[in-house]
């Protein structure tokens, strides 16, 4: 038996009831996205995305959001229960592991903590502010040439972000530098995770690479990987998945550098004659277009996700079960270029699959508990009986 888990990040459906508390009022990800730009989702939408829960509706402008009449899949809505909206409490949720509290988060990082970064790592840092990626780069590239010296930044996230042009400081420096950071990022310092961003520059401009690295916190307690692995089931990670994890519970790892990437290595992992769950992340979505509030951008990159199904289901054995859902949402229309707090969808598709309406479900952790049921992790299986005919 196979299981694809696929988290299309940062693809939320709607505004969560407590939105309000973290700045989210009126956030829906999907609808918004619909809203301004027509998009049909034509695939997904098969699936039975349009008829989740608050999803379907008629906008102002003519553009409308409708529900069909006979989805192929099961289909719901998720509610996290963790009181965050970052990439690491939304996955470790999935996983089946439900952080009490959140993530630090900080504006600036205090004197002592950079003191001790840089001491530790011998570097000095320049920046240190809540910023995005692609402006701090530009604003602050030309100094970072000159000095040599690192950017610092965060954002309104539980991260902290180095960024240098590997030109000046080379990618495996780089790392070594956001691996010290995490280790003295621990405890009462700690955030969510330390990301390397590296960039070139040309003509005066700076772009980003593909070499972006996360390193997360270890998972503060038992999640469906450690689980999966402990029983020797085979668990394929996608993406960014082993850097959330800290490689935790994985037996083999596909680095990607996009979603075109990301959605092959998917395919060529169902076409294998494997068995186990196949955890992939699907991050452009957030990174290249949520976060830098590119609703176009985002669409398109739905649009390649929802082309390349037909394709995934194809694939998939009798026996084999596909699950979208999402970690957070990033509404690109909104003046915030941060994460938002919403529901996020889910589908589960499979010949054995039951097409039913879910409702909304409580916790993200749910396919954590279908994932342990389907695989004869727990006795009790009415999770995974009510969804998939034997």
């Amino acid at each position: 038996m196979r299981i694809i888990l696929t988290v299309i990040d940062s693809f939320g459906i709607g505004a969560m009831p407590d939105a309000v508390e973290y700045g989210d009022l009126g956030s829906d990800t999907y609808g918004n996205i619909v809203f301004q730009t027509g998009i049909s989702l034509t695939e997904m939408i098969a699936l039975g995305l349009n008829n989740i829960d608050g999803v379907a509706k008629v906008f102002d402008n003519g553009k409308a959001i409708k529900a069909i009449a006979a989805p192929l899949a099961a289909y719901g809505r998720l509610a996290e229960l963790s009181p965050a909206k970052d990439t690491t409490a939304g996955h470790y949720e999935i996983a089946g592991l439900v952080l009490e509290k959140p993530f630090r988060i900080y504006k600036t990082f205090p004197p002592d903590v950079v003191r001790d970064i840089e001491n530790a790592a011998g570097v000095k840092f320049i920046g240190n502010e809540i910023a995005s990626g692609t402006e701090i780069i530009q604003r602050l590239g030309e100094e970072h040439l000159r000095s040599g010296r690192p950017i610092l930044y965060t954002s309104q996230d539980s991260v902290l972000q180095i960024a240098a042009d590997i030109s000046v400081i080379p990618l495996p420096r780089l790392y070594q530098i956001c691996e010290t950071a995490r280790k003295i990022m621990v405890g009462d310092r700690a955030v969510g995770r330390i990301i390397a961003r590296p960039f070139t520059h040309k003509g005066g401009k700076f772009i980003r690479t593909e070499d972006r690295k996360d390193y997360a916190l270890e998972p503060p307690g038992k999640t469906i990987l450690d689980e999966l692995h402990g029983r020797g089931i085979p668990v394929y990670a996608v993406g960014k998945i082993r850097d959330i994890f800290c490689g935790r519970g994985i037996d083999e790892s596909i680095h990607t550098g996009n979603n075109a990437e990301g959605l092959c290595a998917i395919n060529a992992l169902i076409k294998k004659d494997i068995e186990g769950l196949i955890f992939a992340n699907l991050v452009d979505t957030d990174m290249l277009y949520g976060h830098r509030n590119d609703v176009k951008g985002y669409a398109k990159a739905l649009k390649e996700i929802d082309g390349k199904l037909p394709e995934i289901l194809e694939a998939l054995k009798e026996d084999d079960i596909l699950i979208i859902t999402a970690d957070h949402g990033c509404d690109p229309s909104t003046p915030s270029t941060d994460h938002s707090r919403e529901y996020v969808p889910l589908l589960i598709y499979g010949q054995k699959v039951t097409p039913k309406n879910l409702g909304t479900l409580q916790g993200f952790n749910h396919i954590a508990d279908f994932i342990a049921a389907a695989f004869g992790l727990r006795e009790d299986k009415a999770v995974f009986e009510r969804i998939v005919r034997r």
